[in-house]
């Protein structure tokens, strides 16, 4: 009696196109995990697969120990609570003197406008750190965050572009002027030593070389244009490294004498060729080393 072929050829095709299915499964990238964002008020972003990573206690300074920028903290400050209580903000680009505490008040200023919030089931402000090398994966992010009931500064430290990165592009695209546009509950907030984000030298090359400089330079600057809120850091005078440095002195509860540690602190900006919050810092580390100190957790 012949077969029905018919029969023989769909339970054939049937388990070939299952063999197919399954090898397509196994060799997809993962889908992305639901978010839970009441693990943590931090987190960083990262990538393959993308990921928030929850950090559990956050690398930051008390903001009174910030010394010497007061006018800065205080419109950081502002500008954040407003963002925090649902009014209008804007993105803040800081920038300016290496190790003058940029990245120590984008910190202290998410840890004290959080603490200020009165409801503690409302929306919390939410800071989420994405490194530099990820910024073309700012949209994927945004689309993460969107829906949630949360509030968030995305962070990136030290943002700054070299001549053949075009990456910035895609971050200009995404602060203003996209389809969809900035969500109303994310806020970015960078650091650079870079006014512009791009190097100077990047900039007058444009100007020497372009057939129109000034719409070539245009392009390059107006992603700084991005940041409504321009805050500059300045090299510190000598008195305000010294307040530094006695302010950590005097939290921490070193027992040393100024006499003492104040000739020590001026020698040691004088041999690094620096006066800042991260070299009073280190000279801090250094002393409490000396005299058997444990520092405290910020």
């Amino acid at each position: 009696m012949p077969q029905d072929t018919s029969t023989i050829d769909a339970a054939a095709l049937h388990t070939v196109l299952t063999r197919i299915a399954e090898a397509l499964e196994r060799t997809a990238p993962p889908r992305d995990a639901a978010v839970d964002f009441d693990l943590a008020d931090a987190f960083v972003w990262a990538t393959a697969p993308t990921r928030f990573e929850p950090v559990a206690r956050v690398n930051r300074v008390d903001m009174e120990l910030l010394q010497g920028i007061d006018r800065v903290r205080d419109q950081l400050v502002e500008n954040t609570r407003r963002f925090a209580v649902g009014l209008s903000a804007n993105n803040a680009l800081l920038w300016g003197a290496r190790g003058m505490g940029k990245s120590s008040l984008v910190k202290a200023a998410h840890a004290y406008v959080n603490a200020a919030l009165t409801d503690p089931a409302g929306p919390r402000l939410k800071l989420v750190e994405i490194h530099r090398e990820d910024i073309e994966t700012l949209p994927g992010l945004m689309a993460h965050v969107r829906t949630s009931r949360h509030r968030f500064i995305v962070f990136c430290d030290d943002l700054s572009f070299d001549a053949d990165d075009t990456s910035y592009k895609s971050l200009k695209a995404v602060l203003e002027g996209g389809i969809e546009g900035r969500p109303d509950n994310v806020i970015f907030y960078a650091t650079s030593n870079r006014r512009h984000l791009l190097p100077r030298d990047m900039m007058d090359n444009e100007r020497s070389t372009a057939i129109n400089p000034g719409e070539a330079v245009e392009e390059k600057v107006s992603l700084s244009d991005r940041f409504g809120l321009w805050l500059g850091f300045h090299k510190c005078s000598q008195d305000e490294y010294l307040a530094m440095v006695a302010g950590y002195i005097a939290h921490h509860g070193i027992p040393v004498e100024e006499p003492v540690w104040r000739p020590e602190a001026l020698e040691w900006s004088t041999t690094r060729g620096a006066r800042s919050g991260r070299t009073a810092w280190q000279y801090v580390q250094d002393l409490a080393g000396r005299l058997g100190v444990h520092l405290k957790d910020s």
